[in-house]
């Protein structure tokens, strides 16, 4: 295989990668959704064992349960919780601050409807705060938590909210939202809400005190409700992040869960699911490109707890993890609690959060390599103070590291060029007998001490690190609305004007008259010259800061490729002037 078929054979795979996403995202749009939650109407049938509290009495069983089946008067205490929005009772939306977000919770179960981001933007309207969490006419993503036992509240039960602090108070870094109901027996269950100044943690603990004569082993469950609506900017040419629920637990480790494989275990609950669903240990979360929502359970003391995902029955999913932390003695108070991120996939915050946390940006097959190509960045960020002068030192350095490799494929292609003549004079003289040709071409080769395969071997050992620094500046939160210069405001968004790829086309084009591949099949002439017009066309729709990697790289490959020409050209006639 010479230079140009390996050029063309990874320009085809990419673009068709590149197409079958797109025909994808057409072939198959996310589903139009209702605007609001419809749970099934009072009277109905409780839900089936195992299923999340609030789920349609009509699914099969939420993973998760499996043989553990939850008791019926669970199950029918849950039911029993008037469940249409008619019949509920209006909550109270209580609106918290912290020096990061701002939270609406509604007193109606203790739902967390709204988390708008302080430091990060809408991806439509940089003059609002992008909801993390939000619940509103449009979408349908919210954090809900209950008990599951005879008559205690669940995420559909009034609570009524304690006199307390809305915002950090001076001088403190933490204050409570507190939340309490009754349950029918008399139990009383205090819900509280910890919120941290300088994190996107917020605790939720629910305190029970038992009332009665006998133990109760009350079981919490922490879960997400959510639509399947991509509220990324992402364009439709580019690799597209993945959007749903994920499971992490040490066994299994980091698994993902689209809607597509609830959908069909819905349909036949005999499909197993990616995860294992009941473990002593794990977290489970909503992912979305750029940011993360999470419940994470206690780790200490391996706390034995169940995870599921179900389909309701009116285009919304839960995806969520149940546990109890055991038994509460007459006149006893117990509490179970679970930690709620919401916030950015900041890598360094969340691998300190919870085992696996940080996975959730996934640099695919390459994240060996991705990783500490991501702490370079960062680092020559804090040097530089600036992302797209960071990304463009960061290429320089690449580029350096793997000169020796460069200049070893650019010299070997410039000796193939200056024996091109040679090349195509035999294949007209041989242009009907292919073995002769070969033949003939193995024996130029190595006259003029020329392996075929020099030019391709440096770029197959560069392709891992170039697939993996393309994830690195596709899956970065830090580079959303991340500025350069000038035009650029966002290194995430595409270029406003399309200036860096018209630049990049030309380039491109520039490569292409430089190098010194012998393309001599007129049909692979065109497609090389074709290049430069497709890609720029694709990299149109492309995130600005991958544009200005792969033209800061194709600037770089010419300056490398001009200088070898220069001094193969010199070499070669050093060596004419030595022979006359």
């Amino acid at each position: 295989m010479d230079i140009q078929r390996l050029i063309l054979w990874l320009v085809f795979s990419f673009s068709a990668l590149m197409l079958w996403q797109a025909w994808e995202h057409e072939r198959n749009p996310p589903p139009a959704l209702p605007a609001q939650v419809s749970t099934p109407a009072a009277g109905k049938s409780a839900p089936a064992a195992g299923a999340a509290p609030g789920a349609a009495a009509t699914q099969p069983a939420a993973a998760g349960a499996g043989a553990e089946a939850v008791p019926q008067e669970a199950a029918t205490a849950v039911a029993a919780v008037p469940a249409t929005s008619s019949a509920a009772p209006a909550g109270q939306i209580i609106t918290v601050r912290t020096d990061l977000y701002t939270a609406d919770i509604d007193t109606l179960g203790g739902v967390i409807r709204d988390v708008a981001l302080a430091k990060h933007r809408a991806a439509d309207d940089l003059s609002k705060p992008y909801l993390v969490l939000q619940k509103n006419a449009e979408r349908t993503f919210v954090a809900q938590a209950g008990l599951i036992g005879s008559g205690f509240p669940n995420h559909l039960t009034p609570y009524v909210a304690l006199p307390g602090p809305r915002s950090m108070p001076a001088g403190t870094d933490q204050f409570d939202v507190v939340l309490q109901a009754t349950a029918k027996n008399g139990d009383k269950v205090e819900q509280t809400l910890t919120f941290h100044r300088g994190s996107y943690v917020i605790d939720v603990a629910f305190r029970v005190t038992n009332a009665g004569t006998a133990p109760i082993t009350p079981e919490a469950y922490f879960q997400f409700l959510r639509d399947t609506k991509n509220v990324g900017t992402q364009s439709r040419f580019a690799p597209s992040s993945f959007v749903g629920p994920v499971v992490y637990d040490s066994a299994d480790k980091y698994k993902k869960v689209s809607f597509e494989d609830i959908d069909k275990h819905t349909a036949d609950p005999a499909k197993k699911l990616p995860y294992t669903p009941q473990d002593d240990n794990g977290w489970i979360g909503m992912v979305e490109h750029y940011f993360v929502v999470a419940w994470l359970p206690p780790e200490q003391g391996k706390v034995e707890r169940r995870f599921y995902t179900t389909k309701l029955d009116n285009g919304l999913y839960t995806a969520g993890v149940r546990f109890s932390e055991g038994a509460i003695a007459p006149g006893a108070t117990g509490t179970l609690h679970a930690r709620l991120y919401a916030g950015p996939q900041d890598q360094e915050a969340l691998g300190k959060l919870a085992p696996g946390l940080n996975l959730v940006v996934d640099y695919g097959m390459f994240t060996i390599i991705a990783e500490p190509l991501f702490l370079l960045l960062k680092f020559l960020h804090r040097l530089i103070g600036n992302w797209g002068f960071a990304i463009i030192v960061m290429t320089i350095l690449i580029k350096g590291a793997f000169y020796p490799l460069n200049a070893t494929s650019a010299r070997s292609m410039a000796k193939m060029k200056l024996v091109a003549p040679k090349m195509k004079a035999l294949q007209e003289q041989y242009a009907d007998d292919k073995q002769k040709l070969q033949m003939k071409m193995m024996e130029l080769y190595k006259q003029e001490k020329i392996n075929p395969l020099g030019g391709c071997l440096p770029i197959v050992v560069q392709i891992p690190v170039f697939i993996a620094l393309y994830w690195v500046l596709l899956s970065a939160v830090e580079l959303r609305h991340a500025p350069w210069i000038g035009w650029i405001h966002d290194l995430s968004a595409p270029d406003p004007y399309f200036i860096l790829p018209v630049i990049y086309a030309v380039t491109a084009y520039l490569q292409v008259k430089l190098s010194p591949t012998p393309v001599t099949d007129p049909m692979q002439a065109k497609i090389m010259q074709i290049m430069p017009v497709a890609f720029s066309i694709m990299f149109l729709f492309f995130p600005s800061g991958l544009v200005l990697y792969w033209l800061v790289n194709n600037s770089l490959q010419i300056l490398q490729q001009w200088h070898v020409n220069r001094m193969l050209t010199r070499e070669a006639e050093r060596n004419a002037a030595k022979r006359r």
